[in-house]
């Protein structure tokens, strides 16, 4: 039987064009684009499946715009289960207390930029005030928490942190509000963990517990019939949602975006066919992975994508 290629399409402007209708050009364009493409089918097909979705990113696109989309779509219900870093718990915990992020530049007097107050994230500015007014905040919640009960799971902190917010483009607001699990394997990797470590000091019976965690995600993706993940970009949260479905025996659908290589054998830039060799993903699985940054790729990619699903 003679393979059929799909060929190549130039793309044209048109007055007018939306975003769903340029990315539905992708898929005959070339490259990257291709991934896009299929990324979006992927994506459709976890929806169509009633699969449910894990969503994992890095804290870097909290402290970006994406912030917003994020807590939209856990609004919208969308993803059914948040796995993330601490920073994300943390910057989304200061914007939805009115403090404001800037755009600067990537290439800076880094020395000069910290004598002025100002914490850089790639070409974003965070204002070290914000960091002491988030401590100033946490405090007396930890102080109101002990008073409840010693011992927390991570999940259990982030979602009482969420009570505290009343901010619609809060992702913690948002998770809260439509009960849906945020995890965070590394609550101690940042200012929330030196907080939390501060209080243990004064307090040596308080305790968080990130076991129970783990069990509660498993058991969780065993009540699921079908799973996938989206993946933006990598690290612990990627590796803690596609490793918790190996005793599932791994997702049925996945999609990651990242701008790692596969090269160095980084958990980052691993392939979804990587994945499948550990049984994290199911050698069955509908998955790609789209080499590309986030804060571009995944707008493109979900617009397109709750576009076609309201049609």
């Amino acid at each position: 039987m003679k393979e059929v290629w799909k060929k190549i399409k130039d793309l044209e402007y048109k007055p007018g064009m939306k975003v769903s209708e340029l990315v539905e050009r992708f898929d005959s364009l070339g490259f990257q684009s291709i991934q896009v493409a299929k990324a979006v089918e992927v994506i459709k097909q976890m929806k169509k499946d009633n699969a449910k979705i894990v969503l994992t990113f890095t804290s870097n696109m909290v402290t970006s715009g994406l912030r917003g989309l994020f807590a939209q779509l856990v609004g919208m219900k969308f993803a059914d289960i948040i796995v993330t870093t601490v920073g994300s718990i943390e910057e989304d915990f200061i914007k939805a207390k009115g403090n404001k992020f800037v755009i600067g530049e990537y290439h800076v007097n880094d020395t000069k930029l910290s004598a002025k107050g100002l914490n850089r994230v790639g070409n974003i500015y965070i204002p070290t005030d914000a960091y002491i007014d988030f401590e100033k905040n946490i405090r007396p919640i930890l102080k109101k928490m002990y008073g409840q009960k010693k011992v927390w799971t991570s999940l259990e902190v982030i979602q009482e942190l969420g009570k505290h917010v009343k901010d619609k483009n809060s992702i913690l607001y948002q998770a809260s509000k439509n009960n849906i699990p945020i995890y965070c394997p590394a609550i101690t990797d940042g200012a929330l963990g030196m907080q939390l470590a501060s209080f243990q000091m004064e307090h040596s019976d308080f305790k968080v517990d990130c076991v129970s965690d783990l069990k509660s995600i498993i058991n969780d993706f065993f009540d699921f019939q079908k799973i996938g993940c989206i993946v933006l970009g990598g690290g612990v949260p990627k590796h803690y949602a596609i490793m918790a479905s190996i005793l599932r025996d791994g997702m049925d659908y996945a999609v990651y975006v990242t701008t790692a290589s596969p090269y160095s054998g980084s958990a980052s830039g691993a392939s979804t066919d990587e994945a499948k060799s550990w049984g994290k993903l199911k050698g069955t699985a509908n998955a790609v992975t789209v080499h590309g940054e986030a804060s571009i790729i995944f707008p493109l990619m979900i617009f397109k994508v709750l576009d076609d699903l309201k049609a």
